[in-house]
């Protein structure tokens, strides 16, 4: 029950928020991730065992997902898990940045009910339960209603708009980017950006809590195609994201090449 989960989550995030912030950025240990996964650091799975001792034992029967736990088909068959990325931009964590986000949602068959986001750099926590709204540091949070126009502003990486992956052309937006994916819909369901798409496979971990945001908030997500998100798959990993207020998805998966 979300009611139930999300203090757990807001309690979860704010203490992994402390063991994160003990490890300097650029000096905490690093290696590099096989296959170019990217980097991982000493950080990353202290705040996944945080995450992970502190969430687990409140919850012994929800599954686990994370970023930084080997994955297990245990959790296929849980009605509920819960799905984490211990710090979501861990390269810029490595640079002495302060927009890495510690991301953690709970989905019950497949569909996310409780979800929270927490940059501790900034001491901004956002957070969302289904048929709750969603809020910052307690604040509620509404997503903006505009249309596609050159003045909109989209969090998007540059490849995004090659023309390539549009009909007729990369639409004229006003493209802007932050390294955390949780914290890109995190700035769409606070209404500071009007959306945010990437086209690329996005992992679950990376995108199920601000999910809930974006739509608590009154946004819509979905995968590039248009399709409605489903998480806790057996490989955990989406078909590219779209989320904005309902009149710029619209027009954003609307100009899309398919897939």
């Amino acid at each position: 029950m979300p009611a139930a989960d999300l203090p757990l989550l807001v309690d979860a995030a704010r203490i992994a928020g402390r063991v994160a912030t003990s490890f300097a950025g650029p000096s905490a240990a690093r290696w590099d991730k096989p296959d170019e996964a990217g980097p991982v650091t000493e950080a990353d799975l202290a705040v996944n065992h945080s995450l992970e001792t502190t969430l687990r034992l409140a919850r012994p029967n929800y599954g686990w997902l994370s970023e930084e736990t080997e994955d297990s088909a245990a959790r296929l068959t849980a009605d509920t898990v819960f799905i984490v990325d211990p710090i979501d931009g861990t390269r810029n964590f490595v640079e002495g940045g302060r927009t890495w986000a510690i991301s953690i949602a709970v989905a019950h068959k497949g569909q996310v009910s409780a979800a929270v986001i927490y940059l501790p750099r900034h001491d901004k926590l956002y957070a969302a339960g289904i048929g709750m709204g969603a809020t910052l540091n307690g604040v509620s949070l509404s997503a903006t209603q505009a249309g596609m126009a050159p003045q909109s502003t989209v969090l998007a990486a540059r490849p995004t708009l090659h023309d390539k992956h549009w009909r007729d052309g990369a639409p004229l937006i006003d493209r802007h980017y932050r390294p955390s994916l949780a914290y890109r819909l995190s700035l769409v369901g606070q209404g500071r950006f009007d959306g945010m798409l990437t086209l690329r496979p996005s992992w679950e971990w990376d995108i199920a809590a601000g999910a809930l945001i974006v739509t608590e908030a009154g946004g819509r997500i979905t995968d590039r195609t248009g399709a409605p998100l489903q998480f806790n798959n057996a490989h955990p990993a989406l078909n590219g994201v779209v989320a904005a207020g309902p009149h710029l998805h619209s027009a954003l998966v609307g100009r899309l090449e398919p897939v």
